[in-house]
């Protein structure tokens, strides 16, 4: 009679949840789950921060009344609650709006790029973004002197490129509502309060 020997099998990996955490250091790094498995980026440099700080900001006093703009917000995937994201801004509708986290799309998700986040915010948050049904995805790339931003909107469940702007251009869209944004004073010296909107357009005598 044949042996049949039985090898050691490895235990399950156990998925971690967002209750995983709530456990985790508190030490500036960003930690997210795919599938239950830890995603961390580092702690965010000076300009990264600029530049989330600044459009929190600015969509903040254009946004109407029935949206919230905030960052630091995570979204929640599933109901298992195994694929949790981080986007540095989102904005929601009011309705929508839910603590600790939101299980809802919100309707525009921004991601600003680092060296460690190319590949990442370029192509997996993308496609993880449009399968959640987020409206629209707007990619920052910073840069001291050009600092750019690809729109992106949600189009029979992909994401279809609306616009790419960069520098002093205009950066002007009406999804979630009406933006103008000049990319350069995401990041210049000055008083960019009163810059980043661009030249307001006067209107016909």
């Amino acid at each position: 009679m044949a042996v049949m020997s039985i090898g050691k099998t490895d235990p399950p990996v156990q998925r971690l949840t967002v209750d995983d955490l709530a456990r985790m250091p508190d030490d500036g790094r960003r930690y997210e789950l795919v599938d239950g498995r830890l995603d961390v980026s580092p702690a965010p440099v000076f300009l990264h921060t600029l530049i989330e700080s600044r459009l929190n900001t600015y969509l903040g006093m254009t946004a109407p009344q029935e949206y919230l703009v905030l960052n630091g917000l995570g979204i929640n995937f599933n109901a298992d609650r195994t694929h949790h994201r981080i986007p540095d801004v989102v904005v929601l509708r009011s309705q929508d709006a839910e603590h600790p986290y939101i299980t809802r799309p919100p309707v525009l998700a921004v991601e600003v790029v680092s060296p460690e986040s190319v590949l990442r915010d370029n192509h997996t948050k993308r496609r993880e973004y449009a399968d959640f049904g987020i409206e629209s995805y707007w990619i920052i790339n910073p840069a001291p002197d050009k600092t750019g931003i690809s729109e992106l909107r949600l189009e029979n469940g992909q994401y279809v490129e609306a616009r790419q702007v960069h520098g002093e251009d205009l950066f002007e869209t009406e999804l979630p509502f009406p933006v103008r944004l000049v990319p350069h004073w995401l990041t210049a010296d000055g008083d960019w309060r009163s810059h980043i909107g661009g030249e307001q357009p006067t209107p016909n005598a």
